[in-house]
């Protein structure tokens, strides 16, 4: 017969209290035990000294016999000190971002390479201009008689504006002999 000192739930819906027993590992989870060793009270502060109360006595007397405890008895009792405190097992999967966090911290990534990359790419923008000199000077010799030609195309437009306005009316002329078409 193997000996698992474990949990048992005990109390009422959505307020749990768990009695530490020994029993049977075939028996069911809340079944039959051989004895009650102690209590756990999850509701409680982890410090407070009522959230989990042990007979250690009668816990060593189980040990000794070849009692195996659940991990989480084995945490209590190992919190307890009347055992070594087990291994914590690292789980790299489970503490890995999800899916949309993961999504997030590559677009953070790629957003500061980008930023990285822009003062790269105005520190050369800085060092081409002095040896790009003469070409900004012909443009700005182009820019210039773009500047004479502005005037000549603001008045082309004034000339164009009372076409557009005689347009509306044989519009609404049009629009007349429809309706009269309609009502024919």
């Amino acid at each position: 017969m193997a000996l698992k000192i474990r949990l048992s739930r005990a109390g009422s819906k959505k307020r749990p209290v768990y009695r530490v027993v020994v029993a049977d590992s075939r028996s069911p989870r809340d079944g039959r035990f051989i004895e009650k060793v102690g209590l756990f009270n999850p509701l409680l502060n982890k410090d407070n000294k009522d959230r989990v109360q042990l007979d250690q006595d009668n816990i060593k007397e189980w040990l000794s016999k070849g009692a195996k405890p659940t991990d989480k008895v084995a945490k209590i009792l190992g919190a307890a000190g009347l055992i070594p405190m087990p291994a914590q097992g690292n789980n790299p999967k489970k503490a890995q971002p999800k899916k949309k966090a993961q999504e997030r911290l590559a677009a953070a990534q790629e957003a500061s390479a980008a930023a990285e990359e822009a003062p790269a790419e105005e520190a050369q923008a800085e060092e081409a201009p002095a040896a790009e000199e003469a070409p900004a000077e012909e443009v700005l010799a182009e820019e210039a008689p773009a500047a004479e030609e502005a005037p000549a195309a603001e008045e082309a437009p004034a000339e164009e504006a009372p076409a557009a306005e005689e347009a509306p009316a044989e519009e609404e002329e049009k629009g007349e002999e429809q309706v009269g078409d309609e009502n024919k």
